[in-house]
């Protein structure tokens, strides 16, 4: 499932390519027809994502809601202007089976934005070139490709959506809703406030901390790879019960929260083990085995200790973690 990176990525290249403009909105797949009627042919003039939901806003006081799930992805095409991480890596970018080397990764991807030119861009948990580089064809829009619940068009650029988890219109009482049950975002809420929020919000619950970081009423955003990920960099046994935590440990873990977001945001990338050389970091841009303490690594001996890493189902979730090192 994306993670809260990769929702405002995408939120982003909204931003860039639709909002202030015209949209024809269509369901190709027909399951949506009513609610891309209520947008068609409207002003895009917001998108934004709070944790893994995001929300697109038109002149007409609607906003298409959308959860991509475990299954979820949007496709763009046409004069699609690729940030520093997506266009310099010549493939699949992501979570998963990158192929090439970022160049740049560590430019804010946010404002070094290259020229547009045509192209196609697939944005989940993981991005990639689906032309993977090749010529794209002149026809514009292009076809749909399999079940296309909505798709948004412009005179340059469409975006295609398949497989969401979640996908309607709603009107501003109904968005205020949907946001008033997510927990603090780090790049939506006052820094301060949200970590207000979420250590007050921990420290009373007796759930184990590996629950609640998953939970998207406490914290939005993470998933099943940050929520490893910060447990192991802070030292923390994902069983302990959110309220015997310290008030420094639940603040540490908000503020890396804070850190590993945006790095994810500027680099299109979950990447967790820092203070790496060139070479390492090229590798760990290259390879999700050289970016993570303990995410997708059972059986495999911990970076810091040796032990082995142990895996076990947590509320139907894979959870990673080193026996040892957050005994």
């Amino acid at each position: 499932m994306p993670e809260g990176h990769s929702v405002h990525r995408i939120a982003r290249q909204f931003a860039r390519h639709f909002v202030g403009h015209e949209v024809a909105a269509s369901s190709p797949q027909g399951r949506f027809a009513a609610g891309a009627a209520r947008i068609d042919r409207r002003t895009m003039i917001d998108s934004r994502a709070v944790g893994k939901q995001m929300f697109l806003e038109f002149d007409t006081g609607d906003f298409l809601r959308v959860h991509l799930g475990m299954y979820g992805a949007w496709d763009f095409a046409g004069e699609v202007a690729l940030d520093a991480t997506a266009a310099s890596a010549n493939g699949r970018m992501g979570q998963t089976n990158q192929r090439g080397t970022v160049v740049g990764a560590f430019e804010d991807s946010l404002s070094s934005i290259g020229a547009p030119r045509r192209t196609r861009l697939r944005m989940a948990e993981q991005e990639s070139l689906r032309d993977d580089g090749a010529a794209v064809p002149d026809v514009f829009p292009p076809d749909p490709i399999g079940q296309v619940r909505v798709r948004l068009l412009t005179e340059t650029v469409v975006a295609d959506l398949r497989g969401p988890t979640a996908c309607d219109v709603l009107e501003p009482l109904e968005v205020a809703a949907v946001i008033a049950k997510l927990g603090p975002d780090p790049l939506v809420d006052d820094l301060d406030e949200g970590e207000a929020r979420f250590v007050a919000t921990v420290r009373r619950k007796p759930t184990p901390i590996g629950l609640l970081l998953m939970d998207q009423s406490v914290v939005s955003g993470i998933g099943n790879v940050y929520r490893a990920e910060l447990l192991f960099r802070a030292r923390l046994n994902p069983h302990t019960p959110g309220r015997n935590l310290t008030d420094e440990q639940a603040r540490g873990l908000w503020r890396d929260w804070v850190h590993l977001l945006r790095v994810g945001v500027d680099t299109g990338q979950m990447m967790t083990i820092e203070d790496l050389d060139p070479e390492a970091y090229a590798r760990a841009l290259a390879s999700r085995d050289d970016r993570h303490w303990v995410y997708h690594r059972t059986g495999e001996p911990c970076r810091v200790c040796g032990t082995p890493i142990v895996m076990e189902i947590a509320a139907g979730r894979k959870l990673y973690w080193c026996p040892k090192d957050q005994a």
